[in-house]
């Protein structure tokens, strides 16, 4: 079963913010500067959580892992917002 996480990181090397920006893309929604929404399976966290920790400097940077819940129940339903509203990402064509 999926659970849906808010990710949100502190990175202090603009190199490694890099790093940590493009990594993330491939888990989850790019909702907010170093803010992700992640749809993860148990394994899926265990391979992010080791995928950062070997791109971010453990005593300069921080990754928050917020569990929101399972993705078909309270994970889909419990965000809020003001503002512009949280789109989901939508695959699109690409341009090269």
């Amino acid at each position: 079963m999926r659970r849906v996480y808010v990710v949100t990181y502190d990175i202090s090397n603009p190199k490694r913010l890099r790093g940590v920006y493009k990594l993330m893309q491939g888990y989850g929604d790019h909702v907010q500067f170093s803010v992700f929404c992640c749809a993860l399976s148990a394994s899926d966290l265990v391979e992010l959580k080791g995928r950062l920790s070997a791109v971010i400097h453990h005593q300069d940077d921080q990754v928050l892992f917020f569990d929101l819940g399972p993705e078909q129940g309270r994970g889909s339903t419990c965000a809020a917002y003001v503002g512009r509203p949280m789109a989901p990402r939508t695959a699109g064509p690409v341009v090269v």
